[in-house]
Order: C-alpha cells, then structure tokens, then sequence
C-alpha cells in the first residue's frame, strides 16, 4: 500500500512539473497619447494630399485617391541599415479600440505596425514581416521609445483622423526606428 502512495504521489508531482509550460510573454507598453488640434495643417500632412497612394503591388485596391503615410522606417542588423519609406495607413474602430494599421504589405512580406487606441491610451504592436496578405502576424518587440499624437482622443466612423508617430524598438536581432505623419477615414 505504502508503494503504491509514493508511486502515485511521484507521478502525480511530476505530471504537474511537466504540464507547468512557462510561456513567453511580450511585454505591452500602454502610453498616454499627445492631442494636437493643429495637426492637420501641419505642413507634411498637406502635402500627402498632393500625391497618389502607393500601389504596393499590380492588384492593390486603394481606399484612398491620395497618399496616407509618410513615414520613414530605418533598420539595423549586423550594422546594416535599409530604409522604407512605402507605408499606408488604415484604421477601424472596434468597439471602443481603434486600430491605426501603418503597413507595406506587398503579398510577398509586410512590415509596419499595428497601433490600438483606447481611453486616452495606446500601444504598439510590430507585424512580423513573413506576414502574407490578408493575415495578421505580430513578432514579439521590446520598444525602447514611443510617441503618439493624434488631432482628437474620441473617435467614430467617418473621422478624419491625423497623427504623428515615432517609435523605437528592438525586434529579435534588429532595431527599428518609425517615424512619420499619417491621416485616414475611420472605418
């Protein structure tokens, strides 16, 4: 009787070592964001509207006839640095989140950001660039600064919205500074 206890109890102890699966977390860092009335006469937002949107690909469907982004993405690995400047914006309001996509998906790789806005808060999450079109993958991203402005802290469908952002980050073995104005119709 009293080996069976200790057999029973032996396994039970371990089975719970076993089945205790330490998951990996990402950190999310929740920011309060800057509002600035001005922004839209801000002297890079006016000129977005006197450029086409970026055609990423042959098919590509744009919502917008003129540009939504200008934002300038710099990375460095292994002391390599590109440059990207082809990014759109568009958002949606869900519930009471509203989803700031800041993206180059082109069907072959997306990069960008995916910025969520709430009760006068946001964070920012970076889409992992094996991302195909259509889904929406997020590769785990340390942000080392970030700074949102945008021209209102309430919104609903059909607002113009207008914002700023910069944002610096550690992602896997690179970094990543964004930075750039951008405007869109909330859907």
């Amino acid at each position: 009787m009293k080996p069976t206890l200790y057999f029973i109890f032996i396994l039970i102890f371990c089975l719970s070592i076993v089945s205790c699966k330490k998951e990996k977390k990402t950190q999310q860092n929740f920011e309060k964001f800057t509002v600035d009335k001005s922004l839209p006469e801000n002297d890079t937002i006016k000129l977005l509207s006197k450029y086409p949107e970026l055609k990423l690909y042959r098919t590509d469907v744009n919502e917008s006839k003129s540009r939504t982004a200008y934002i300038v993405q710099e990375s460095t690995i292994w002391n390599i640095s590109g440059r990207f400047d082809n990014y759109k914006c568009k958002t949606n309001l869900k519930d009471d989140t509203l989803n700031i996509s800041l993206n180059n998906n082109n069907k072959q790789f997306g990069n960008g950001t995916l910025v969520k806005v709430f009760n006068g808060n946001f964070f920012i999450k970076d889409y992992d660039p094996k991302t195909l079109k259509g889904e929406d993958k997020f590769i785990p991203a340390k942000a080392i600064y970030q700074k949102l402005v945008l021209n209102k802290d309430k919104f609903k469908k059909n607002d113009s919205i207008y914002g700023f952002i910069d944002y610096n980050t550690k992602v896997e073995n690179f970094t990543k500074d964004f930075r750039g104005y951008f405007r869109a119709l909330v859907k």
